[in-house]
């Protein structure tokens, strides 16, 4: 059971390491070599659990998408409108990209050239189901505009918030990314939410970035 344990804290030893580096550096740009140094364990080690740098993405990308199917399953066990949970789900996602280099190194891998494989879905998509599905429930519940064209709304918002967090990842650091996201929302509730339903969700826009933030 003890030699189970510290196995287990290498491997997640060795992915913490790895993903700092492929967020920091990029993947193309950290070798093996690096993550070992980085991890300070001994590449008998790292091969143990890895064969390859590839087989490390896959397994970075992975826990991403299982921190996000999580939040995403918590908002909706938490009986929010859908809305909220769509908001909240966007939230989360971010606070985990501010406090941890995992989720991170997930989003630059999602973007860059490691192809993501069966039987696992690719991050992106997996959003862009969770996107749809919400929506369309807001749709229901008089949330969003009736006209709204669900997929390309969907489409629309997960590609707004990759692509915050991608061009915020250049420019500025990471502790500014639940500002952007709000601005996001702020933006999309003023186009999808109707006049009288808006007030609501812009303050909650609001107050998600502060607890984003642990304001």
């Amino acid at each position: 059971m003890a030699r189970q344990l510290r196995a287990e804290q290498t491997r997640a030893t060795i992915i913490t390491a790895a993903a700092d580096l492929f967020d920091r550096r990029g993947y193309e740009s950290t070798s093996l070599s690096d993550i070992v140094e980085h991890a300070q364990v001994t590449k008998g080690a790292l091969y143990f659990h890895f064969a390859a740098k590839e087989d490390l993405a896959h397994a970075i990308m992975e826990l991403q998408s299982q921190a996000s199917r999580q939040i995403a399953g918590e908002m909706d066990a938490r009986g929010y409108s859908s809305l909220e949970a769509l908001m909240r789900t966007t939230f989360g996602i971010t606070r985990m990209s501010v406090e941890g280099p995992i989720p991170r190194a997930g989003l630059r891998l999602a973007t860059g050239p490691v192809a993501v494989k069966a039987p696992m879905q690719h991050p992106f998509s997996e959003w862009l189901e969770i996107a749809s599905r919400k929506l369309l429930g807001a749709v229901k519940e008089s949330d969003v505009h009736p006209d709204v064209d669900i997929d390309a709304a969907a489409h629309s918002l997960v590609c707004f918030f990759v692509g915050t967090r991608t061009v915020g990842r250049s420019v500025e650091p990471v502790a500014r990314q639940p500002r952007r996201v709000a601005e996001m929302w702020a933006l999309l509730i003023r186009g999808m939410v109707p006049v009288p339903r808006r007030p609501r969700y812009l303050t909650l826009a609001t107050q998600l970035e502060r607890e984003a933030r642990g304001v």
